[in-house]
């Protein structure tokens, strides 16, 4: 149960790569979700979705900013806003720039695809060690498989900023025959093809991956997904916080409390790409001022776990790794096979969700749903603003990307973890 929450990004993530690879298949031109699907119907009437938002992106000109690209990307899926990571051996020059690695709110730490980099990094990044002193190697369970691979300790840079000797995750580095039995599910994911992106940047609210959930004994022997592996003898280890996956954002020099997501406006047909930014830091510097209307703040992972829809209560959270919208609405018309898992209304429509802050803070979040097989017809866009989907996720709304066109999203990060005081919220 731990584990499904605190890897919840990367499970909407592989969900709609699965789905993406289907609607492509098919030639619609990329898609995706975290579980969804589809009947026919398809109508290009647009008159009941909600207003649009219409921020525009500042210039990522700033050291303490980054271009974030919406486009077909290295697998054509929809919907994945990617930035350039370069990473380097710790105290050395030997680097290299990844292009395409999704930005992920829903997630936390960097995690590359082993075959992207190139040979001296492959063998130059440092090994962690697990406490026992064998090779520390991370499990990641989506919804419809797994990824396996060691942690590494890099340098991090992202535009102008540096977080040193990080520990990331390496997918697909370890022997075939060393998954143990309670990591595998489904298919290997450790692939650009399989990820649809080179890698995953987890960006959200916390600071490393698991917490004292991994940290502490009695908790890491049935919750972890750390091992410590001993050529292809792999058993579940406890980590310190400390050498956990971390989100690199919270080990920069000074922009290190959160970020800003900042996506253009787009039409409600779509788009072929969308350029925005992404701003490192919150109030700590001129470009980066905390202007959200209302912010809230969540649990350990970005959830709103008070939040309602239709009358019920779920967990609401806003995820950029995941593609579309995904909910769970009866009145709302599936697709048929060939986009299975998506959302066909005959008209434009408005869902409203209510999300609730653990401080009490709530605000009415309107989403805008049109058919999938209307907007998959254009096999030329990759940007979808009014995208939804069902979730196979019981009583949980996941406000994905479509939301973040047009608006700023507040991401603060959580540094009582650490040893601050800023508790984890989100704003827009």
């Amino acid at each position: 149960m731990q584990g499904a929450v605190k890897l919840k990004g990367w499970l909407q993530v592989a969900a709609t790569v699965a789905l993406v690879s289907l609607v492509a298949a098919c030639g619609g031109g990329g898609g995706g979700s975290n579980n969804s699907s589809s009947n026919s119907s398809s109508s290009n009437s647009t008159g009941g979705l909600p207003a649009s938002p219409s921020a525009q992106p500042i210039a990522p000109t700033a050291a303490n900013t980054a271009t974030v690209t919406v486009a077909q990307g290295v697998a054509s899926v929809i919907n994945i806003p990617t930035v350039s990571v370069t990473v380097c051996v710790p105290g050395t020059s030997n680097c290299q720039t990844i292009p395409n690695v999704q930005v992920d709110t829903g997630s936390y730490g960097l995690r590359l695809v082993y075959s992207v980099l190139n040979s001296s990094l492959q063998s130059g990044l440092p090994t962690a060690t697990a406490p026992n002193g064998n090779k520390l190697v991370e499990c990641t369970n989506f919804a419809d498989g797994y990824s396996w691979g060691s942690v590494r300790t890099a340098t991090v840079q992202i535009a102008g900023e540096t977080a040193s000797s990080t520990p990331i995750q390496v997918l697909g580095d370890m022997p075939a025959g060393s998954v143990p039995t309670g990591c595998a599910s489904g298919a290997e994911e450790n692939t650009t093809s399989a990820l649809g992106a080179n890698g995953i940047i987890g960006i959200g609210v916390a600071p490393v991956d698991c917490g004292a959930t991994c940290a502490n004994a009695s908790t890491a022997a049935q919750y972890s997904n750390y091992y410590a592996c001993n050529g292809s003898s792999c058993t579940t280890t406890q980590v310190a916080i400390a050498n956990q996956v971390t989100n690199p954002v919270s080990r920069f020099a000074v922009d290190n409390n959160g970020v800003i997501v900042q996506m253009p406006p787009i039409s409600s047909s779509g788009a072929g790409s969308a350029t925005g930014t992404l701003v490192f830091g919150i109030g700590t510097q001129s470009n980066n001022t905390l202007a959200a209307a209302q912010t809230f703040t969540t649990d350990a992972f970005g959830d709103l776990n008070n939040s309602t829809f239709n009358g019920t209560k779920l967990q609401a959270f806003f995820d950029s790794g995941s593609n579309a919208y995904f909910f769970a609405d009866s009145t709302l018309p599936l697709c048929g096979s060939a986009y299975s898992g998506f959302y066909c209304p005959t008209s434009g429509q408005t869902r409203s969700v209510n999300v609730v802050g653990l401080n009490g803070a709530s605000a009415t979040a309107n989403v805008g749903i049109l058919s999938a097989a209307t907007l998959f017809s254009n096999g030329n866009n990759y940007a979808f603003n009014d995208l939804a989907g069902q979730t196979g996720v019981a009583n949980s709304f996941d406000i994905g990307l479509p939301f973040f066109y047009g608006r700023y999203m507040y991401f603060g990060i959580d540094q009582t973890v650490i040893g601050g005081t800023q508790t984890p919220y989100v704003g827009y």
